[in-house]
């Protein structure tokens, strides 16, 4: 993940990165390489800690500097993909011209669209960075899609 919150969060409900790890079912070497940025938390292990322990998953991934509780949400790819094509409507694009923005092929954006498949933590990022979206709307958390600057 880039800048995150997961350390702070982490710390905040008294966990050493082997207790997370062990939770997530992950090592604490893992946790250590999401924790300092050199390794991408999987986007559904950012959901399950979210639900776990009642955090935003934008506060979280570094998106926002304050913790907002939503209560749980349930991952589901066809959802995600519903809001991923009300995104795409809103901003005016054809599929092909969503995916060319994001730098992933038409063909990949498509199956997260039809909830073929969960979208990734990095394409979670690059449509936050490009269009400002909360992640937290993506996934159907709220119904603000775009965060407040």
């Amino acid at each position: 993940m880039r800048e995150n919150n997961l350390k702070y969060c982490r710390e905040e409900i008294g966990m050493t990165q082997t207790e997370l790890g062990r939770v997530l079912g992950n090592s604490k070497s893992t946790v250590s390489g999401w924790e300092n940025n050199y390794d991408d938390m999987p986007f559904k292990k950012i959901i399950a800690f979210c639900n776990l322990y009642n955090y935003s998953i934008d506060f979280v991934m570094g998106i926002i500097r304050y913790n907002i509780e939503y209560g749980k949400v349930t991952i589901n790819k066809k959802a995600i993909g519903n809001n991923l094509k009300k995104l795409r409507k809103k901003l005016n694009k054809t599929q092909s011209m969503l995916a060319e923005d994001i730098g992933i092929p038409q063909t990949t954006y498509s199956d997260y669209e039809r909830g073929k498949i969960l979208i990734s933590t990095i394409v979670v990022y690059k449509l936050h960075e490009k269009y400002n979206i909360s992640i937290d709307w993506l996934c159907g958390r709220t119904t603000n899609m775009y965060i407040s600057k």
